[in-house]
C-alpha cells in the first residue's frame, strides 16, 4: 500500500485461495509470504500474475535484481488502501464446495466419510476441515492450532506418521494431509498406508477418463513419477507427459498442450477445470469423493503399484558437471542397463544447494537401495568440490 497499490488482506489464507481469488477478482498481482512444506524460519514470497498463474522465472529474477534499488514512494492521496475482507475467504470455500461437487455428481459428495485432516499448523487448518465437512465428511483434526511458529514442524505432509497413527486410532476412511501453505496433499488408507501423490494422480486420471474430461487421455507428470505410475497409466490407455521438477513446469506443460490433469508426486495436484495451481484442499476432496464410491481407498490405491523407490542426496559436489564426468556417465549406463525395464535411474542437481539427487527404483527394496548406493558413491568421488 506505501507504493501505491490497493492491498486486499486476506490473512493466514492458503496460497491455492490466493491463485484462485487473483484469477476470480482480476487482482493485478497475488502475493503469499510463505515457507512452503519448511519450517518457519525459511519464509519467503510467492507470486500470482493476472489470472492466478506463477510469474514466469524470468520475472521473478528481475524482481529480486530490483530489491534494495532507491525508489520515489508516494505520499498523500497516491498511497494505497487495505482492505480486510471476510468474503472472499468465503468465495474460495463456496468455490472448492461447487468443484467438488460437480466433480462427484451429488449435493453432498463426501457423506459417509470419517476423514483425519492433518492440517500442519498452517494456513489451511481451518478451512480444510470446513471444505470436508460442508462436502458431507465428519472430520477430525489434528494439528489445526497454529500459533506463527509451529507450521509444518514435525507435521503436516512431510511428516505423515502421526497422522498414520490418528487414522488407524480413530478407525477413519482416511486421512489428509496439507502441507504449510496448502498447496499439497497426500493421504493415508484407512489402514494407515501413505498414498501419495502418483497414487492419487493415477487415480484421478482414469476417473476423469472415465469422465471424459482427462484432455486427450493424457495427463502430466514430472520425471520423479515413480515408474509403477507409468506402468498403471499404460494399462490403462493414459499416456504421459514429462517435465522438470517443479509444479510451474507442470502447469506449464498443461497450458501448451491444453491438458487438464498433472502433478507431481510430492503432492502438488492440478486439476485446470478448478485451479491455476497445485490445491491441497481441493485434491483432498476430490480424492474424497472417488472413496465414497468405493468405500476404501486402499483398494483404489492397489490400482497404482509404485515401485521401490530410493532417493539420496548427496552434498559437497559440483552440481555443474553431472552430465558431463565420464566415468559417472559409465556408471549410469551400467545401472541402467542391470535394471532394465524392471527400474529406473535418475540423476538431478538441486537448483538451490550443492547437491545431487540420486533417484533409483527398482523391483525390490534391497535393489533400490544396493544401487542408489553405489551411484552416489561414484557422484561423491567423481564430482567432489
Amino acid at each position: 500500500a506505501s507504493a501505491g497499490v490497493d492491498v486486499i488482506d486476506l490473512g493466514v489464507f492458503p496460497t491455492p485461495g490466493i491463485a484462485y481469488l487473483t484469477g476470480s477478482i482480476e487482482a493485478d498481482l497475488g502475493v503469499v509470504i510463505s515457507a512452503s512444506h519448511n519450517p518457519m524460519p525459511d519464509n519467503g514470497i510467492k507470486f500470482f500474475a493476472r489470472g492466478g498463474v506463477k510469474l514466469p522465472d524470468a520475472v521473478e529474477q528481475a524482481i529480486e535484481a530490483r530489491v534494495g534499488e532507491p525508489w520515489e514512494r508516494p505520499v498523500g492521496g497516491d498511497v494505497g488502501e487495505v482492505i480486510a475482507s471476510n468474503a472472499l475467504s468465503a468465495d474460495y470455500l463456496a468455490h472448492l464446495l461447487q468443484a467438488v461437487q460437480e466433480f462427484g455428481g451429488a449435493e453432498s459428495p463426501l457423506k459417509g466419510l470419517t476423514i483425519v485432516v492433518d492440517g500442519a499448523h498452517g494456513a489451511a487448518s481451518v478451512v480444510g476441515p470446513e471444505a470436508l465437512e460442508a462436502a458431507g465428511a465428519t472430520v477430525v483434526r489434528v494439528h489445526c492450532a497454529p500459533d506463527g511458529r509451529n507450521i509444518n514442524d514435525g507435521v503436516g505432509s512431510t511428516h505423515l506418521g502421526p497422522l498414520a497413527a490418528a487414522v488407524v486410532h480413530e478407525g477413519a476412511d482416511m486421512g489428509v494431509a496439507f502441507d504449510g501453505d496448502a498447496d499439497r496433499c497426500l493421504a493415508i488408507d484407512e489402514a494407515g498406508a501413505i498414498v501419495n501423490g502418483d497414487h492419487i494422480l493415477g487415480l484421478l486420471a482414469r476417473a476423469m477418463r472415465d469422465a471424459g474430461t482427462l484432455y486427450r487421455d493424457t495427463m502430466v507428470a514430472t520425471v520423479m513419477s515413480n515408474l509403477g505410475l507409468h506402468h498403471a497409466m499404460r494399462e490403462a490407455q493414459i499416456d504421459i507427459v514429462e517435465t522438470a521438477v517443479g509444479d510451474r513446469y507442470v502447469l506449464e506443460a498443461m497450458r501448451e498442450g491444453g491438458y487438464t490433469l498433472g502433478g507431481e508426486q510430492s503432492g502438488h495436484v492440478i486439476v485446470s477445470r478448478y485451479a491455476t495451481t497445485g490445491d491441497g484442499v481441493l485434491t483432498s476432496l476430490l480424492l474424497g469423493s472417488l472413496v465414497a464410491k468405493s468405500g476404501s481407498l486402499a483398494e483404489l490405491a492397489r490400482g497404482v503399484k509404485t515401485l521401490p523407490q530410493v532417493l539420496i542426496n548427496v552434498a559437497g559436489v559440483d552440481r555443474s558437471r553431472v552430465h558431463t564426468d565420464v566415468e559417472l556417465g559409465k556408471e549410469l549406463e551400467s545401472v541402467r542397463t542391470q535394471l532394465g525395464d524392471s527400474g529406473r535411474v535418475l540423476l538431478r542437481a538441486s537448483g538451490t544447494e550443492p547437491l545431487i539427487r540420486v533417484m533409483v527404483e527398482a523391483a525390490t527394496p534391497e535393489a533400490a537401495q544396493q544401487h542408489a548406493d553405489r551411484l552416489a558413491a561414484v557422484v561423491a568421488v567423481r564430482l567432489s568440490l
